[in-house]
């Protein structure tokens, strides 16, 4: 199965439909719902519900998903049914399978319940098609549409000295040139307030529109980092880093430990990612459609089409 455990969940909306044609005295039965079986509407709404909920027992790669809504309905014509299936979920995965399954199965099932009124040739399924999906990647982007400069600052007194190698911030900047950032610079410091700030005043002055730091949000000694960029921020951000601890929480117990903070100094989008791997990473995959969303419409002044507060 594909792994889905760094994808951030978000309300996923799926239409499928499925067309099932008939001679018109089996639509005439649909309407009545009288068959010798009940009433075949009925049923296969009843059908193509238990079909969403266990899709994933019936597909083999398909992942199991809390099903917060599912309804079948119908659109009756002189010679077919069309059966629309929506399936809702809130998680890290789309529900298409779902709305698919459910299509198919409600419209299995009127075959089913009017196969004894009409030959075989006259009854048959076509046009299964998922129609609709909101939510996840194809609804939050994960990438940019227009290339933005970002840079990112790890702080480590052991990366800094060579006694061992970056990948948490080396993973960050990957995933920051894979989204469509660019140019993304990349920098090595210790655990030095004055650096720090030296570096974030270059960076800000530069223009640059995103700088993530990674390391030093802890509450050691050396960790400096949110001490650091506190006080440079003009307006701080808080939704951000809540996003990425409620979100590393889920996957373990202390990323309720971590002080990061964001916001912007002047136009720079700053935000601050904890040293590890796992914990820059998971922070990254919480935040990054925020962050896209943000640079590209929140300081501007652009539209927020499908924002925050606004119908889906």
């Amino acid at each position: 199965m594909k792994d889905v455990s760094q994808k951030p969940d978000s309300l996923r909306v799926a239409r499928a439909t499925a067309t099932l044609h008939a001679p018109a005295a089996c639509i005439d039965l649909l309407r009545s719902g009288q068959t010798e079986k009940g009433d075949p509407l009925k049923t296969a709404r009843v059908a193509g519900i238990l079909a969403a909920k266990r899709t994933d027992e019936l597909i083999p790669l398909c992942h199991p998903l809390p099903i917060h809504r599912a309804d079948v309905h119908y659109e009756l014509a002189d010679t077919f049914v069309r059966v629309i299936a929506e399936v809702q979920t809130i998680g890290p995965t789309g529900v298409e399978m779902e709305a698919l399954t459910a299509a198919s199965l409600a419209a299995l099932t009127i075959y089913d319940m009017l196969k004894p009124y009409a030959e075989p040739d006259e009854l048959h399924i076509e046009d299964c098609r998922l129609e609709r999906k909101t939510g996840g990647k194809s609804h939050y982007r994960r990438a940019l549409d227009t290339p933005r400069s970002a840079a990112v600052v790890v702080l480590s007194d052991t990366v800094a000295s060579g006694a061992k190698p970056d990948t948490a911030g080396a993973h960050v900047r990957d995933a920051l040139i894979e989204a469509n950032f660019a140019p993304v610079e990349y920098a090595v410091i210790a655990d030095d307030a004055d650096v720090l700030a030296d570096l974030l005043r270059s960076l800000v002055d530069g223009g640059v529109a995103l700088v993530v730091t990674v390391g030093g949000t802890g509450l050691g000694p050396r960790d400096i980092t949110v001490d650091t960029v506190r006080p440079m921020l003009d307006v701080e951000i808080p939704g951000i880093m809540e996003a990425a601890r409620a979100f590393g929480q889920k996957r373990m117990p202390f990323a309720m430990l971590s002080r990061g903070v964001a916001g912007y100094a002047s136009d720079t989008l700053i935000v601050t990612f904890p040293g590890s791997r796992g914990g820059a990473s998971e922070s990254l995959a919480a935040t990054l459609p925020g962050l896209v969303h943000l640079l590209e419409t929140g300081r501007a002044g652009g539209r927020h089409p499908g924002g925050y507060g606004e119908a889906h």
